[in-house]
């Protein structure tokens, strides 16, 4: 159970703090839901209690985990998949939908090396662009640092 004002993530949303939880009558029957703000478009999203583990909410991730992410995002010997940008594409789009941020920072990891190789399509520079948006609110929240920072920080790993 997540409480007001504490920071979670939604899948494929991003970071998002639980304003509210609220009861509300749906179909004749009351429901808990939490009411949350995503925090980089400010959407508003009401989610059933008992629904929050099934779509994916959960808490920011830890200072381990952060070493995790980091550890996914050095690594340069990695096998990027050969197969069409379109297939390439849906897989990207579907690992960032299980909302890991393991799967995340593959993702881009995978999209940043095969950048070098090869121009990337449009919608491979868009996943990128999620990917590194989801990446970057959340690590800054999970180390109490800028966003400026996780992003210099991002450029150093990719670029030397």
């Amino acid at each position: 159970m997540f409480k007001v004002g504490e920071m979670v993530v939604y899948p494929s949303h991003g970071v998002g703090e639980i304003e509210d939880i609220r009861n509300q009558a749906i179909s004749g029957s009351n429901r808990k839901f939490y009411m949350l703000r995503i925090l980089d478009t400010d959407m508003k999203i009401m989610i059933p209690i008992d629904n929050a583990q099934s779509v994916g909410l959960r808490r920011v991730i830890d200072k381990q985990m952060v070493s995790r992410v980091y550890k996914v995002l050095r690594q340069k010997k990695v096998e990027i998949d050969q197969q069409t940008w379109n297939r390439r594409y849906r897989e990207y789009n579907e690992k960032i939908k299980t909302g890991s941020i393991l799967e995340i920072a593959t993702v881009l990891r995978d999209l940043f090396l095969l950048k070098g190789d090869k121009e990337l399509s449009f919608g491979e520079r868009k996943v990128m662009d999620t990917a590194k948006n989801l990446l970057v609110k959340e690590l800054s929240i999970a180390r109490s640092h800028s966003e400026k920072k996780i992003i210099d920080e991002l450029h150093n790993i990719f670029t030397h």
